[in-house]
Parts: C-alpha cells; structure tokens; sequence
C-alpha cells in the first residue's frame, strides 16, 4: 500500500525535523537538570561548566568526520546511527551521573553522535529541495529545533531529573522506527522513486581541502555562525543557572525557559517565509537577502543581550532573552542557507566545518562563563557583554566578505 499524502520533499524535511526536535531536545536536558542535579552531587561551578562543555568537545570532533562519511557510508546509514547512538547516551546518563568523569564521557558521546546529523541533513537537503524552497525548509529544520528545546524546558522542570533523560532518550528508538516505516530497505513502502539514495550525487569539480579555507566567502559564513553560537551556547547552558541562582527561579519558574525557544522557533519560520518572499521580488538579490537576515539574526541579539545583563526583574529579563533567542532564529535564512547558495555540492563539508569552527564556543562558554563570573564576585555582566560584542564583530565580518555566487 503505498502513501500518497506527502510529498518525497515533504517527507525528508518532516523526518530530519522531527532528528533535530530530538536533537535539540535532549542537549537542553543537562542545562536543566544540572541545578537539582548540583544540589544532590554537591558539584562545584567549574565542575558544573565542564560537565556543560563536555557536550561541544563532542560534537565538534564529529562535524568533518560525518560530512567525510556521507558519501562513503550513506545519508540514511549515518542518519538513522547518529540519532540511535545519541538516543542511548541520553537514555543511560541517569545511571552514570554519581561519577564525574564516567557523566562528562557520556556528555562527549552524546555531542558527538549529534554532531554527525545536521552535515547529513545538509547533505540531503542541498540535494533534494528546490532553491526557492531553501529558506522555508532551514526555517523549519531549525523551528523544529527550536520546539524540541521549548518541549523539554517546559516539561523537565516538572519530572525528576532522572525521568527527562529516560522519556527524552526514548524518543530517538521511536524516530528509527518511524524512518523505517517511511522508508523501508524492502518494497513495502515506498517505490524506489520515493527511495533517499544510500550515496548521493558527487561534485563534478575536484576540490582541494584548501578551498574551503581559503575562501573569503566561506569564512564570513564561519566566523558569522561562530558568533550566534557564542550568544545561543551561553542562554542554552546557563540560563536555567542563572535564573535560578541569579533572579530567583524556582522549579516551576525555570519552565520559563521554554518561552525563548518558543520565540525562536516562531521567528525560525517567519524569517524563512520573509526571505523566499524578498526572493521573489526583483529588486532583492539573494545576497542582500542573506545579509539582511544575518545582520538582523547577530546585531539584534547582542544589543538585547547588553540590556538583559542589567535587568533584576524576572519577567523582564525573559522578555529580554526570548527577544534575543527569536532574532538568532533570522540566521537560518541568513548565513545557513548561505551554504547551499555558494557550495551546493560541497554544503555538507562547508557546513561541518563552519559547525566545528561554531563548536569552539561550546567548549569555551562553560569554564570561561565560569571563570568570570567567579573572577567577577558572582557577577554575570562581562559574560553578557562579551557575546554583545562578538556578535557585532561576526555581523561586520559577514556583511562585508559573503557572496551568494557559487564557489565551489
């Protein structure tokens, strides 16, 4: 019997959606878990960051090996492997979480086996949706994100800290199943027309590892993704803490931390829809839409970012944040729709390493977050004050180095 209700593009953006609902969804678990777990452990607010940070030093090592892997093993292979994986070291953290060093190896698997799904989901993106559907399908790759980040904060403040990782891990075996139910290695769903192929098309053009560092164009992509992931890494680890520690949250409170990744998610797929539809106007080039929106997604971030740091008011600072995490969102149809713009062929290695570059800030924000609010008195400005300038810096460097030609 075979289903007609969606569309062979349709079905790859649902199912690579619902991976990155899972995805985002369970990185967000330890921010959350992290307070009750630290009044339980007893740990210390450098364990805390380096417990936090484990996850990046993960996933920054699997970014070039997944893009490396796509062609050699399989999208669907390295897909369906990655959210398994990623799916048991969040369903087994509970049981390794007495020792220190036994939850951060956990942490760094975790990070790992989630690094390898958004390269393959470039992968298959670049090769299967149509230019001017690019920014609405990055709009809802990331919304989906987004709504798994808005799922789990509102849910996991209301469960023990042990239950979030054993329903959250769950529902990656639940994921798998679904896949194989829509697309079956036999002939029992789809045709082979509906098939996604185990290797995809390769580049007529033979690339050099050179040409993707040595490009002006790819490393204002860079250094413009490095900047929102210092100011998305700082709200995604410690905005639970310092509601909590700073502003008085309590358990029920910290589910406030949902409404910023709710903010993200709307404005996800807002900005995707804003900027096919600038497309479509003559008098907007894809490069003055690109900027557009990553200007918007950086300069608007870091400015709500410099007030949130001075506000004592609960309410108020949620406000300030979820402002901030909704413009993030205008990147996805900036500078990460950029990459198929200018590497079609090659988005999977030009995002991975853009995502390992981006990764850097992951694995700082924990010990360095850490160290200057210890150095500060307990005082979170400089924290705040620094992605505001980063953000800034990454802004300037893209406007005045992207193209939306193709390179590569």
């Amino acid at each position: 019997m075979r289903i007609h209700w969606l569309s062979r593009t349709s079905k790859i953006v649902a199912l690579c959606s619902a991976a990155n609902f899972i995805n985002s969804a369970d990185r967000v678990l330890m921010p959350i878990a992290i307070v009750p777990m630290t009044d339980q452990f007893h740990w210390t607010l450098h364990a805390q960051g380096w417990i936090l940070s484990a996850f990046a030093c993960g996933y920054f090592t699997s970014q070039l090996l997944g893009s490396l892997w796509v062609n050699k093993i399989g999208a669907k292979n390295i897909l369906i492997c990655s959210v398994l994986l990623w799916s048991i070291a969040t369903f087994v953290t509970p049981l390794l979480a007495e020792s220190v060093v036994a939850l951060i190896s956990c942490r760094i698997v975790l990070g790992f086996a989630e690094g390898l799904g958004l390269p393959t989901i470039f992968h298959l993106f670049a090769h299967t949706i149509p230019v001017e559907e690019r920014s609405r399908a990055f709009g809802y790759l990331l919304a989906s994100g987004s709504v798994g980040q808005t799922v789990a904060s509102v849910v996991a403040p209301h469960l023990s800290w042990q239950a979030c990782f054993f329903w959250f891990g769950s529902m990656g075996f639940v994921w798998v199943l679904m896949w194989y139910i829509f697309y079956p290695n036999t002939g029992l769903g789809f045709g082979p027309q509906d098939a996604i192929p185990l290797h995809m098309p390769k580049a007529s053009k033979n690339i050099r590892w050179s040409d993707f560092l040595m490009s002006k164009a790819l490393w204002a992509i860079y250094i413009a993704h490095f900047a929102m992931n210092w100011s998305s890494y700082i709200i995604m680890q410690w905005l639970p803490t310092y509601l909590s520690r700073m502003l008085g949250a309590n358990a029920e409170s910290i589910s406030l931390t949902a409404v910023p990744y709710i903010v993200n998610s709307a404005f996800g797929v807002a900005s995707g829809h804003v900027a096919d539809s600038l497309l479509m106007r003559n008098s907007w080039s894809v490069l003055n839409v690109r900027r557009l929106m990553t200007s918007i997604g950086l300069i608007g971030p870091g400015l709500f970012l410099a007030i949130f740091c001075v506000v004592n008011e609960l309410p108020l600072a949620v406000v300030l944040v979820s402002i901030s995490m909704g413009l993030l969102a205008c990147n996805s149809a900036g500078h990460l729709s950029n990459h198929v713009d200018i590497a079609p062929n090659h988005s999977a290695t030009t995002f991975a390493i853009s995502n390992t570059i981006a990764t850097i800030p992951g694995i700082l924000c924990g010990p360095i977050t850490a160290a200057l609010v210890t150095a500060a008195n307990g005082k979170w400005v400089a924290v705040f004050l620094g992605a505001t300038f980063i953000n800034l810096v990454g802004a300037f460097v893209y406007f005045g180095n992207s193209v939306a030609t193709q390179v590569l």
